[in-house]
């Protein structure tokens, strides 16, 4: 939607040819997902249940229509969730964050409720040295604006209650991944996305930050603090056996070598530098994980256009990302796994996960079972309409959870 509004200046002085894109556009039905590149292991979904909005929840956790940003966290033999739940998608005042506990993912318990008057996104929760945390992102108003204000975190204390939101960071910071790294946290985290949706080109920087105890937070290497600078936000990473790094960065802003994504990697000596290239394709909303000596991506699949985000149509930086952010708002998408080619330096697609519409964010779970990983995303009705992401991201959204099994080959 915000990039709807921006579009209609570029839209305005198009031909009758761009007119015609665009009908087709309207007209493109779901594709055949792209062959499999499956490695070591054979992948299927075993189990989908939806948890949000469901009978487990407790009465004071009522679930509006959009329920999307998620996390999840094994703490002190309990796997808490935090989920945003609002009337749509986009920026509202009415936003609520809760975290609900539970000791078999079935019947959850209430732990904690945040509300500011403002959006709230991209919860993230943090299991360190015997404390829990959230992290969250704050926003405005604006249904039809993107405007980062910066990251809050609350702890939860020993007698089970929560803090208060405080501030983390300076303004405007978004936090995308928290993670555990050699005894450490390390977040990801990007700046500059006031930029992303507002007709000029944005220059967005990704960084990783370290911390000892959740609460104060630098920069992971002082001397080389931003991993990347261009048209990319969102981000995450995974460590292979070797101790180097597999990355990926959400490229919808573009830069010098295209839109997409960046994949990147990092030696292990020096996680904090990254070499990246371009993919067409965009990864939104990513989750990597290692699993038996393979690095895996949850993130959302184009499904058009053979997965491709990036085009190559519009002359001039505006038009070509105008192009591509109505395309992909008016398209179907998956929530999709894929699996890392070391030799192809190249993210090859797996399956697609239960979803459709408006769906993916996903966080994923170790299994009891060793050879099973538990992936909670959100989607629209998993047996609706096919819809374009766009009406997804209007109707309503439920939170499910899935049963990945990985079987050597």
């Amino acid at each position: 939607m915000r990039a709807l509004r921006v579009a209609v200046l570029g839209f305005g002085v198009v031909t009758l040819g761009g007119l015609a894109l665009l009908l087709q556009i309207l007209r493109d039905r779901p594709q055949r997902p792209p062959a499999p590149r499956p490695g070591r292991h054979a992948v299927r979904v075993t189990e989908t249940r939806r948890i949000v909005p469901g009978p487990g929840l407790p009465p004071e956790v009522v679930p509006a229509a959009s329920n999307n940003n998620l996390d999840v966290v094994r703490h002190e033999g309990r796997v808490y969730l935090a989920f945003r739940t609002a009337p749509h998608h986009f920026a509202n005042p009415e936003t609520v964050i809760h975290v609900v506990s539970s000791e078999d993912e079935r019947s959850w318990r209430s732990e904690a409720r945040f509300a500011v008057g403002a959006d709230l996104r991209e919860p993230r929760l943090l299991s360190f040295g015997g404390a829990l945390f959230l992290y969250v992102s704050q926003l405005g108003f604006d249904p039809l604006a993107f405007e980062p204000r910066g990251m809050a975190f609350s702890e939860r204390r020993a007698d089970g209650a929560w803090t208060d939101l405080e501030a983390l960071g300076p303004p405007g910071v978004m936090g995308w991944r928290v993670r555990i790294v050699h005894g450490h946290p390390v977040f990801a985290v990007y700046e500059g996305g006031d930029d992303l949706y507002s007709g000029r080109r944005p220059r967005l920087r990704v960084e990783l930050w370290r911390s000892d105890d959740g609460r104060r937070w630098a920069p992971y290497d002082p001397e080389h603090p931003v991993v990347y600078e261009g048209g990319g936000s969102e981000a995450d990473f995974a460590l292979r056996p070797d101790g180097s790094l597999v990355g990926v960065i959400r490229n919808e802003g573009g830069d010098d070598t295209g839109w997409g994504s960046k994949v990147c990697t990092a030696p292990a000596d020096a996680l904090a530098r990254w070499q990246c290239e371009s993919d067409p394709r965009k990864f939104d909303s990513p989750f990597a994980f290692a699993h038996d000596a393979e690095v895996y991506l949850v993130a959302r699949r184009q499904v058009a256009h053979d997965g491709r985000y990036d085009l190559g149509r519009g002359p001039g930086w505006l038009l070509h990302t105008l192009w591509n952010q109505v395309n992909y708002s008016l398209t179907p998408k998956r929530c999709a796994l894929w699996r890392w080619i070391p030799e192809e330096r190249t993210f090859g697609f797996v399956l697609d996960l239960p979803s459709r519409g408006d769906t993916c964010f996903p966080a994923v779970l170790e299994g009891d079972d060793p050879a099973e990983r538990i992936v909670y995303d959100y989607s629209s009705d998993l047996e609706g309409e096919d819809l374009r992401w766009l009406q997804g991201q209007r109707g309503p959204t439920s939170i499910y959870r899935h049963v990945l099994r990985f079987d050597a080959r």
